[in-house]
């Protein structure tokens, strides 16, 4: 049997609303589905898909997103213009540096850039 990634999927309180501040930061176009589903085929990223549910997000993520920018402070200036916000400030060690942040739903990713 040969397996393969498909698509990454959020549970969210507002589908379209969460592709598009997506598809802002990473690129493509957003698709509205049925059922009140969205999603964006990010270039370089599996299908983000986002499906809606009925409750707010209580806990840490259990997996995140690290993207991969050139320049960390200019990114996170585009991430925070589209609806996030940063959590602490930019982590500098030998393997690069990164910045939390958080999505308009709460959902946890990183920018990330190597050394």
């Amino acid at each position: 049997m040969r397996a393969r990634l498909d698509q990454l999927v959020f549970d969210c309180l507002q589908p379209g609303s969460l592709a598009r501040f997506w598809a802002g930061l990473l690129g493509g176009a957003v698709v509205d589905r049925a059922s009140g589903w969205s999603h964006t085929d990010a270039p370089g990223f599996p299908r983000l898909a986002f499906q809606p549910v009925g409750e707010p997000r209580l806990v840490k993520n259990r997996l995140h997103l690290d993207v991969e920018v050139d320049d960390i402070p200019t990114a996170a200036g585009t991430a925070v213009a589209l609806g996030a916000e940063r959590v602490g400030e930019v982590v500098v060690d030998a393997k690069g540096a990164f910045q939390v942040m958080r999505d308009p739903e709460g959902n946890e990713f990183c920018l990330v850039s190597p050394p």
